[in-house]
């Protein structure tokens, strides 16, 4: 698997990129298909806070893609978490994608289908007013393409990226919808009414 390295504020050094292409180079143990794999170091400054390192790494397998953000105390213990997260979320897609290919269903999108360009705007972004009523301001776009996906499939998904929610085209409605992540822990699915 080709592994990409890079830091903001946190210094690569030698030994540290032999831990990274050991510990995430090694994971196609686990799911062969695994293309590429993107990992990005950032430093906290703030003296108050003890776990400075947060490292990202994004993996590529298969047309599905795989995230987790940890953070620690230094890069390698942070390296140590990432892979114990990316164990379990492609132990949870291998699992996931065997189930489904036994139903003879799959999560893939058929080539036939356009896929849609969706916006999605003001995502994971903190922002503290004083005046409530001035309107928060859009601070980051992302554009993407979806396909068709069953529910299920789109929980999978949201799990594997990490994220509260996501947005794709309802498979059996062929309309917009959102599954997003409950405070109780479930799942929820919000679908366009008829």
């Amino acid at each position: 698997m080709e592994i990409s390295i890079s830091s903001r504020q946190v210094r690569v050094t030698p030994r540290l990129e032999e831990v990274i292409r050991e510990k995430i180079g090694d994971l196609d143990r686990f799911f062969e298909k695994l293309e590429s794999g993107v990992v990005h170091f950032a430093e906290s400054r703030n003296p108050r806070v003890s776990e400075k390192v947060t490292c990202e790494v994004v993996l590529d397998a298969d047309g599905h893609r795989i995230r987790t953000k940890v953070t620690a105390s230094d890069a390698y213990a942070a390296v140590d978490l990432a892979d114990e997260k990316l164990q379990r979320q492609i132990r949870k897609l291998r699992t996931r994608l065997h189930r489904l290919h036994q139903g003879h269903d799959t999560i893939r999108v058929a080539e036939s289908e356009s896929p849609q360009v969706v916006d999605l705007a003001g995502v994971d972004v903190d922002i503290e007013e004083e005046d409530h009523d001035v309107m928060p301001r859009i601070v980051k776009t992302k554009r993407f393409h979806i396909g068709p996906l069953t529910p299920d499939d789109a929980v999978l998904k949201m799990e594997l990226l990490g994220h509260g929610f996501f947005f794709f085209v309802n498979k059996e409605t062929n309309r917009a919808a959102v599954v997003y992540r409950r405070d109780d822990g479930d799942v929820g699915l919000i679908d366009v009414a008829d």
